[in-house]
């Protein structure tokens, strides 16, 4: 088997169509061009399905979701999304599988591809991730790691896409640490031609190899990247959308005390909120209220936080397609758009 899934059959597509070879999301910037019908074929099996039409589009498929951390929002979106679909899913926690007792990623990435046509991939290093797709023969959806998180900045962009009609052109800010969500939002933000600003404090800056892609993209599409370390209080001043994190990921408990003092000053609170151009407010969940957000403001007349962990759903189903049958993703983006 290639990193194609299962051989396609008449009833499910084109005799000829081929999903393409190696294609894995493992960061944002491999949505490349397709990011925009993906978001729209995520906004179509939305109301498809919320009118009460079926989207089996990937029926007898099949997932292994592997999950080295915890999560609410990321298995339960993604399990619903796959039945929704027609697949199969298959959840294996640290508790369930011999990889990291044992067995090499390799043997587990050969093993699983024979079973399962995608593999989900929650984990705690991105350097995990990649040797999965490297050995998988089945394509790899990298659903959280310490370098990215995709999945959660394609709802984010879904959401936006919604609430604001448009993506090119906005004002974006994102507030606190420079992790996984601030690299996923600098690349994804940028690529869709958006103005982005963060603002962390020193200590707590992105990477800096992202930061650079993320310019070079917006060069292309017309967007902008400011990365800064001051100026919280004003950074809210005509943004459209505004974002920011928890300050103490999964895995960063032990640091928690030093974290707290270094973030003071970062919470976002409705006056902030005021400053800004009829801004919405995004955040992933789960919020830590008092600390990096008032609860004022993610329960508030602009926050969007709930529509957001909804798309999680509609989003990761079009990413699904995207991968497994990618020539109904067109004509999904048409009706998307209608």
């Amino acid at each position: 088997m290639s990193k194609t899934g299962v051989a396609s059959t008449p009833t499910d597509s084109p005799a000829t169509a081929t999903a393409p070879a190696g294609r894995d999301l493992l960061r944002m910037a491999d949505f490349g061009a397709d990011l925009e019908d993906v978001l729209d074929a995520a906004r179509a099996l939305k109301r498809l399905n919320k009118s009460g039409h079926p989207t089996p589009y990937l029926s007898a498929k099949s997932a292994v979701l592997i999950f080295e951390k915890a999560s609410t929002r990321t298995r339960v979106s993604f399990e619903v999304g796959l039945a929704k679909l027609g697949m199969t899913a298959t959840f294996l926690s640290t508790r369930d599988i011999q990889m990291g007792r044992g067995e090499s990623i390799e043997d587990t990435a050969l093993v699983l591809s024979r079973y399962a046509d995608v593999l989900v991939y929650r984990a705690f290093r991105n350097e995990d991730v990649k040797a999965l797709a490297q050995h998988a023969t089945s394509p790899v959806v990298n659903a959280l790691d310490d370098l990215e998180h995709p999945c959660q900045v394609a709802a984010d962009l879904l959401t936006i896409l919604e609430h604001k009609g448009t993506l090119a052109g906005l004002r974006f800010l994102y507030v606190g640490d420079g992790n996984n969500m601030c690299h996923s939002y600098l690349v994804g933000m940028a690529m869709a031609g958006m103005h982005v600003t963060v603002v962390t404090p020193a200590g707590y800056a992105p990477d800096g190899a992202v930061v650079k892609e993320a310019e070079a993209i917006a060069r292309a599409t017309g967007g902008s990247v400011a990365v800064r370390h001051d100026g919280f209080d004003g950074a809210f001043e005509g943004q459209d959308v505004v974002a920011t994190d928890t300050w103490i990921s999964m895995g960063d408990e032990d640091e928690k005390e030093q974290r707290v003092k270094d973030f003071a000053g970062y919470t976002v609170t409705a006056e902030h909120m005021a400053k800004t151009n009829d801004g919405i407010f995004l955040h992933c969940l789960p919020a830590y209220y008092g600390y990096e957000v008032e609860k004022d403001v993610a329960h508030g007349p602009q926050s969007v936080v709930f529509d957001e962990a909804e798309n999680r759903l509609w989003a990761q189903m079009a990413i699904l397609v995207w991968l497994l049958a990618p020539w109904r993703i067109p004509q999904l983006a048409v009706q998307g758009r209608e």
